[in-house]
């Protein structure tokens, strides 16, 4: 059997696959089940998904799985393979990247979770299965035309600010958690309207919708397959784009663009930006939106003082960081003192 984690040094990974040419397709997809044994589980698909040179994330729980990956493209057949021998994946929908370089991963996580999204919620207390009507991308931009149709983005602040639909509710949130009792509140005297939410691939909405119907909101709808399924529609069946700018995504791309309009702005200089990037410096590593101009200027860091710190040789940041464990601050983008621009999606 394959070693269940990765013993190489992540920028040795991270090279090789800037370096290399082969041609991968980035996917992600989830599932809804019961694994009555998730840790066996885990090592039996890390083992032969490692075997055919697959790279990403992936989060198994008792109530499902919910992957993102990077599949070399002449394996997947094999991974397909995989999947149909695996019951309850046969036929799952995979979303196909929009926008796809073949380096969003450069290694293979399989992570055992106690659930695949954190929402604070106890399953046990509602029909999580009760989830929202799916849209269609045509169903989708015909309720969301009616003026009385609600749209929710379900997503977190930095992934909103860089792009969402055309008079979408984004709100101001930092985790998925959060935002359940956020939207709950902000649309409590709206229960007879139509609700229409939506995330990234669809699994953060197949809770927050069945939530809030066990809240009492009687018409809850949400985007099937989340924004990259309803890219490929509309790209595929030639129907009008709702989605304006980029979409946020969780791998080396950190997004993919889904319109031309640029509607967030560089969180150092203020000039119209939608690229995030990581500080530079690993004892701060914060995540945020640069422009190449300060890119350059900052050497790939959030401040001038982060700018110096790499500077440094390699062991005296080492010293520097040492005892803080920042972790990658993805929660704290755009709310840093450090930056002094950010633009609040708006309607």
């Amino acid at each position: 059997m394959s070693a269940l984690h990765n013993k190489v040094d992540k920028r040795v990974l991270r090279q090789k696959l800037h370096s290399g040419d082969a041609s991968r397709t980035t996917l992600s997809f989830y599932k809804y089940h019961h694994i009555v044994n998730p840790t066996e589980f885990r090592d039996r698909i890390y083992a032969g998904w490692s075997a055919l040179g697959i790279m990403g994330r992936v989060y198994v729980a008792p109530e499902g799985i919910n992957a993102q990956m990077s599949i070399p493209k002449d394996s997947m057949d094999t991974f397909i393979q995989t999947l149909n021998d695996t019951g309850f994946l046969r036929g799952v929908r995979l979303n196909i990247a929009i926008e796809d370089d073949g380096k969003s991963f450069y290694v293979l996580k399989v992570q055992v979770k106690k659930k695949l999204v954190a929402d604070g919620l106890r399953d046990e207390t509602f029909n999580a299965s009760d989830s929202g009507k799916h849209l269609s991308a045509e169903a989708f931009n015909d309720l969301t035309a009616k003026p009385d149709t609600i749209v929710v983005d379900m997503r977190n602040h930095y992934e909103s600010e860089v792009g969402h639909f055309k008079n979408a509710i984004c709100p101001d949130v930092d985790t998925f958690k959060e935002s359940l009792p956020v939207v709950e509140d902000m649309l409590s005297d709206k229960k007879e309207s139509n609700i229409v939410m939506y995330c990234t691939g669809g699994i953060r909405c197949e809770k927050a919708s069945a939530w809030m119907k066990h809240k009492g909101f009687k018409h809850v709808f949400q985007l099937d397959g989340g924004i990259i399924e309803y890219a490929r529609q509309v790209k595929t069946q030639g129907l009008e784009n709702r989605f304006i700018g980029k979409n946020f995504v969780f791998d080396e791309r950190l997004g993919e663009r889904i319109s031309p309009e640029v509607i967030s702005v560089c969180h150092q200089c203020g000039v119209p930006c939608d690229s995030h990037t990581n500080c530079r410096n690993e004892g701060c590593h914060l995540l945020f939106i640069q422009c190449d101009q300060c890119s350059e200027k900052f050497s790939g860091c959030c401040s001038e003082e982060c700018r110096e710190v790499v500077a440094l040789p390699a062991e005296a940041q080492r010293k520097i960081r040492k005892g803080k464990a920042q972790g990658r601050m993805v929660y704290k983008k755009g709310r840093s003192p450090k930056l002094k621009f950010r633009s609040s999606p708006s309607a």
